[in-house]
């Protein structure tokens, strides 16, 4: 694979779309595909815009036998790559919950960035590295004025007498594509979240296009043993995915 150096090598313009391959269906691939077009147009990329058809034909061309996979496309200037990888969340992550941590660094709501999946995703990946090390399964960013914004890779919900609640986008997160199948399908408030507080909260769960919907079993200290909703939820978009 040769990569051409660009702005996207060079200083992080570019965009990338990360998708559950699902029996060699992508999952939602509409709507990865929107978004990714939008930030294209958003950012000012000097690129082609990617086409449902271009998808389907690298993945009839690329077939496995596996149920689940991953596709990574990723988009800048003078590149544009395909890349398969292994699907690697399995049930027992579902049965014990994820556990989360509070990162250190705070999450800019005043910048263009936070809201493309663009490749300045240096501390995105870095405080999830740095959480995992922890024993934690996941970081959580708050904002500059200690809002609670979105995980290092997931969107996350707090539930509180079975009533949904997200943060707000101005809060400075990333609109994921489970995030907005949440809100299509359920009644869902979207607001400012402080930290101190969460621990009013019954149940608390995060989504991403992998993990689809991940109960959380604690946010530091603080321990959510309810899932009911959550696994309600969950049992909803199984079925959504294999349609």
């Amino acid at each position: 694979m040769d990569i051409v150096l660009d702005d996207g090598y060079s200083f992080g313009l570019g965009l990338f779309e990360t998708i559950h391959i699902y029996k060699n269906k992508a999952v939602f691939l509409k709507e990865h595909l929107e978004r990714i077009n939008n930030s294209i147009d958003a950012l000012s990329l000097d690129t082609e815009k990617i086409f449902e058809q271009e998808v389907v034909e690298y993945l009839e061309e690329n077939k496995s036998f596996k149920e689940n996979e991953v596709l990574k496309i990723i988009v800048s200037e003078k590149n544009r790559i395909f890349l398969k990888r292994d699907y690697i969340y399995a049930t027992e992550n579902y049965e014990k919950g994820f556990k989360i941590n509070i990162s250190k660094t705070r999450r800019n709501e005043n910048s263009v960035f936070t809201y493309h999946k663009s490749l300045n995703y240096a501390d995105n990946i870095f405080e999830k590295r740095k959480s995992i090390k922890l024993g934690y399964d996941e970081a959580l960013f708050l904002n500059s004025k200690n809002l609670i914004c979105e995980g290092a890779t997931s969107n996350i919900f707090f539930i509180k007498n079975k009533q949904i609640f997200t943060p707000n986008i101005s809060s400075g997160l990333l609109d994921g594509i489970i995030r907005q199948w949440i809100i299509k399908n359920f009644e869902v408030i979207e607001l400012e979240i402080p930290y101190d507080g969460i621990e009013k909260y019954d149940e608390v769960f995060i989504t991403n296009s992998l993990i689809g919907i991940m109960p959380v079993a604690s946010i530091e200290n603080m321990t959510f043993s309810s899932k009911n909703k959550t696994l309600e939820i969950l049992e909803k978009y199984k079925k959504a995915i294999v349609l």
